[in-house]
Formats: C-alpha cells, sequence, structure tokens
C-alpha cells in the first residue's frame, strides 16, 4: 500500500513503497543451459531490441523469457527469477532544500539590497529635487498568487501537521538528528542517454501504418518479431503476470505486468482513438509553460491552445473523473477551471494539493516563499455530458468527492516524478475501471500510459536488481 496513513485531511503516501510492491520479477531460464538450441544471434532478457538509431526500419526480435523449450534438452533447465526494486536514493530528502534560516537571510539580505537602493534612489531624486517615498509594486500575477496562498495556508499547515504527526509517531518519518550519516550524503542520478522525445520526432518519418490495421500490440507468450514501427504507431501491452524489458536504443527499460503504453507526441495519439476504448479516470500532467522551461531547451512545453486540441472528450467514459496536475501560477489554474474543462464538458468538483515533505517531516521549501512553494495542486473534474445519461440509471450511484484533500509525500529526486494516485482515487471510480495517464513517465499495472518520455522512469539504471533462484 502506499497509503501509510489516512487521516480526514488527507493521506499521507509512501512513494516508494508503491513502485517497489510492483512486481518487478524478471523470469529466465538459466543461461548455460537455454542457450544451446538458440542461435547466437538470439536476443535474451525478453527484450525488443533495437539495434542503433540508424536503423530505423529494421526488424527487432522479441524473445519472451517463459518461451517454451524447442527440445527435450531444455526440459531440465533452471529458472531464475530476477526481482528489481526502485533505488531508495531517489528518495532520499532528509533536508529542506532551503531551509527556514537560509531563507531569512536571504530575505534579510534582499532587504538590506533593497534599502540601499531605495537610498541611492532618494539620493538621486532628492538632487532633481523631486524626492518622493518609494513604492513596491507588484504585477497582477504576484498579487492573485499571494491571495491564493493566504487562502489555503491555513488548511495545508494544519492538514500537513496532523499527517506528518501520525507520521513520526508510527515511525514511517524520522527526525534527520537519528540518521546523521544519511543527511549530508550527495546522491549521483542515473543518466537516461536515450532521449525517448527525439525517437518520437524521428518515428514521425515512419510509415504511417494503415488504420484499419490492429492498434494495439500485444507482448505474447510465444516468439513475436515486430518493428520499430510497431512500438511507435501502437499501443504496447505487457499482458502477463512478470516483467519484461525491452531494449531501446541500447537502453533497458522494465515493463511492469499488466500495463500498457504508446510512446509518441501528441500529434500521433489516434493509436489510443483507433482502439475504441474509453476510460473511467484520466490523469493529466501537462508540460505547462514557464519561466524557467524557456530559459531552458531540456523540457518542452505545450500552448494553452494545445492542451485544448487533447481529445479527453474522445477518451473519457460517461462520468470519467479527470485529473490534472497544475502548477501554483494563477494563470494555469483559471485556465484549468475556466476554460480547459469546460471545453472538454468536464465540471470541477474538487481541488487538492499536493504537500512535499522531508524524510524528517519538514516541507521542502519554507511554506511562505516568494519563490517556490512546497505544495502544487490537482483539479479533479467529471465528464458531465455523459454522466447526465448514465446518473438516469438508478443503480449508479457517484460518491462526492470532497475539495481540498492533501496529498503529503516525500518527492522523487527525479524531475516530475508525481506521487501515485490510484490508491487515493479508488473510492472515486468504479471497481475494476480502466485507468489512463496522459504525459506519463512511467508505467504502472492496471494502466494505459501516454507520452513522448513514457517510459523514462522505467529506465533499468534507476532500479537496482536483486537475483534469487526459484
Amino acid at each position: 500500500m502506499s497509503v501509510v496513513h489516512e487521516l480526514s485531511p488527507g493521506w499521507l503516501l509512501d512513494h516508494l513503497a508503491f513502485i517497489n510492491k510492483i512486481s518487478y520479477e524478471l523470469h529466465q531460464h538459466h543461461e548455460p543451459c537455454c542457450s544451446k538450441s538458440r542461435p547466437t544471434s538470439s536476443v535474451h532478457l525478453d527484450s525488443l531490441h533495437m539495434d542503433s538509431v540508424s536503423s530505423f526500419g529494421a526488424s527487432a526480435t522479441f524473445v519472451p523469457s517463459t518461451s517454451k523449450p524447442e527440445s527435450d534438452d531444455r526440459g531440465n533447465c533452471e529458472m531464475f527469477i530476477q526481482k528489481y526494486v526502485f533505488r531508495s536514493e531517489l528518495f532520499d530528502i532528509s533536508k529542506p532544500y532551503i531551509t527556514s534560516a537560509n531563507h531569512k537571510e536571504c530575505q534579510e539580505s534582499k532587504e538590506k539590497e533593497d534599502l540601499v537602493n531605495d537610498v541611492k534612489k532618494e539620493i538621486f531624486i532628492s538632487i532633481n529635487g523631486k524626492k518622493r517615498k518609494r513604492c513596491v509594486a507588484f504585477n497582477q500575477g504576484e498579487l492573485d498568487a499571494m491571495e491564493y496562498h493566504r487562502k489555503i495556508r491555513g488548511l495545508i499547515l494544519d492538514g500537513s501537521s496532523q499527517l506528518i504527526q501520525e507520521g513520526l509517531t508510527s515511525g514511517f518519518l524520522h527526525s534527520c538528528s537519528e540518521k546523521p550519516n544519511k543527511c549530508s550524503e550527495p546522491i549521483t542520478l542515473p543518466l537516461d542517454t536515450c532521449n525517448l522525445s527525439e525517437l518520437c520526432e524521428m518515428a514521425k518519418h515512419l510509415p504511417s501504418l494503415n488504420e484499419t490495421e490492429l492498434q494495439t500490440l500485444q507482448l505474447m507468450e510465444d516468439d513475436t518479431s515486430v518493428t520499430e514501427q510497431d512500438l511507435f504507431s501502437r499501443i504496447v501491452e505487457n499482458t502477463s503476470g512478470f516483467t519484461k524489458i525491452i531494449t531501446l536504443m541500447g537502453q533497458k527499460y522494465l515493463l511492469p505486468p499488466k500495463s500498457s503504453f504508446l510512446l509518441s507526441d501528441i500529434s500521433c495519439m489516434h493509436p489510443l482513438l483507433n482502439c475504441k476504448k474509453t476510460y473511467d479516470v484520466i490523469v493529466i500532467d501537462p508540460p505547462w509553460q514557464n519561466k524557467s522551461v524557456k530559459r531552458s531547451n531540456r523540457y518542452s512545453y505545450l500552448s494553452p491552445l494545445q492542451i485544448k486540441q487533447i481529445p479527453v472528450p474522445k477518451l473519457a467514459a460517461p462520468s470519467c473523473l479527470v485529473v490534472t496536475w497544475v502548477t501554483n501560477r494563477q494563470k494555469h489554474l483559471r485556465f484549468v477551471k475556466e476554460e480547459l474543462y469546460p471545453s472538454w464538458s468536464v465540471e470541477v468538483v474538487a481541488e487538492w494539493h499536493w504537500v512535499k515533505i522531508t524524510s524528517s517531516g519538514e516541507f521542502v521549501f519554507p511554506l511562505d516563499s516568494p519563490h517556490k512553494k512546497p505544495y502544487e495542486g490537482l483539479i479533479l473534474g467529471r465528464v458531465r455530458e455523459k454522466a447526465a445519461l448514465l446518473l438516469r440509471n438508478a443503480d449508479v450511484k457517484e460518491l462526492p468527492i470532497p475539495d481540498h484533500k492533501l496529498i503529503v509525500s516525500v518527492p522523487c529526486t527525479l524531475h516530475s516524478h508525481k506521487p501515485p494516485l490510484a490508491e487515493v482515487l479508488k473510492d472515486y471510480i468504479k471497481p475494476e475501471g480502466e485507468c489512463l495517464e496522459l504525459f506519463a513517465r512511467n508505467l504502472q499495472p492496471g494502466w494505459t500510459s501516454w507520452g513522448n518520455e513514457v517510459l523514462k522512469f522505467q529506465h533499468m539504471d534507476y532500479f537496482v536488481a536483486l537475483k534469487s533462484k526459484s
């Protein structure tokens, strides 16, 4: 369970535990025995292998680890189960990014700097005989942000305090002083040298599949040959009960059991639509435009107009729950509530908050920091156009969603690795409902994930292999 504690304000989550409860187990035959009757060029470890960037259009071979023996000589092969766990140090945040003391020091320094500047300005103005009192002006966006923070500050502080205290009492959270050796250890992040978004761009030059062709590629138990064209133009499904590995441009990715994904950008979403499947919950984490993103070439972003063009109405089932992650910019919050959701016939029903804390229970940023806040928002809505027809059925009961719930967790050090929502949303969607995540960067069992970086956090470098014999 990713939910460690549930109280009236919300939930205290363990993101790392959620990842590791997924059965990341690779079933493989012992190499010396099983390779006797295989060609030496076969690809092992249940992988889809692509040789190089220049090999687009060449075929790739998918070889399941549980394929049946080709001869009696393989009947005595030993089966090994290799288990993988997510690297725990990627959640080792024991101290705030900015401490309250540092924050206060920065504020005092800024005030001194402002005071010096004021004196210089007053001296300059007095020379011209036009001395006047300096007026500090905020733009409208800053004023809106301050007003929004003022409204939700109390509920964030009080609700988080209750959940954090519960975590400290149970031992889930620990004071930093209890683990002095870990508080200052630097974290070395793995390097993912495979740029998935660039691969999606390259894939646009591949021949398009016929619209009448099957839009889903199931990784079956039998040996199957597929091409790169298949991977970039179809939903890939791991329908088995164990983990599979695909190798893409020399980089390996783990596919959890019962998961599916489409690797593409917003211009190539048609395989999702052509499957004629609708979803009961759709979680969206748009690449919002902001100043830091515009200054950096590392991340792409979408304009509000592009986000509105996402075909949510065609993907949503009746009474679908739509959840959108939103930054703290009031411009984005207003856009989702006043433009985006209405354009999709989605009614806003609640606003939740993700509060980011350290493993010792402190906010990762000072709560009142004018620059970065320790929380982000989620806007929850229901598709109402279809829901009106569905709710005519007396058997259909829709549980109301409470407003301003808190999701409190230690964040991952990886950029945009959001906490899982499956367990906190389960009471508000029908059992065994179809789930979809848009702009995903990782996979989950029971979910379909889409995005141009959909395999990013499934990279093998983010996991540790634990090998055991079955």
